[in-house]
């Protein structure tokens, strides 16, 4: 009787930890063309966000098709994040800006904090992956 009560226990363990996703998706919408690529880049604390795609966990470069893109992060761990995302518009890997540093492709933020007098901070755009599977950002031009 236990080696059964045991067994049902591993079989339900085993299908509740397959259960939890460990991805998290970010949707990107409102770009204003299908031209480039999206730069999505998840970074773990406040250095280098959101500009320094070198800093970042990792970064992804997405398709975009009728205005949209996703970019999916496998095996990313329980914890806080926040994501940047630039549409790369001329294919050349990075954000670029004109000479007083506004950049001339759109950009984004996780909770879509809008940019006002510099880029949004890693406090107002950080969000706890695990409660939180998924994103969706909306893209700004500036």
């Amino acid at each position: 009787m236990k080696t059964i009560v045991f067994y049902l226990f591993l079989v339900g363990f085993s299908q509740a930890v397959q259960a939890q996703s460990t991805e998290l998706t970010v949707e990107i919408k409102g770009l204003k063309s299908d031209v480039g690529k999206c730069l999505v880049s998840i970074f773990k604390n406040k250095s280098g966000f959101p500009t320094d795609v070198k800093t970042a966990m990792k970064t992804i470069t997405a398709t975009i098709k009728d205005g949209k893109c996703t970019a999916v992060f496998p095996n990313v761990a329980t914890g806080e994040y926040a994501v940047a995302v630039v549409h790369d518009e001329n294919g050349n890997g990075k954000m670029d800006t004109n000479f007083i540093g506004i950049p001339k492709e759109g950009i984004g933020t996780s909770n879509d904090v809008k940019s006002r007098f510099g880029p949004p901070s890693y406090e107002v755009s950080k969000f706890q992956f695990g409660i939180i599977k998924s994103i969706s950002i909306n893209i700004q031009y500036l």
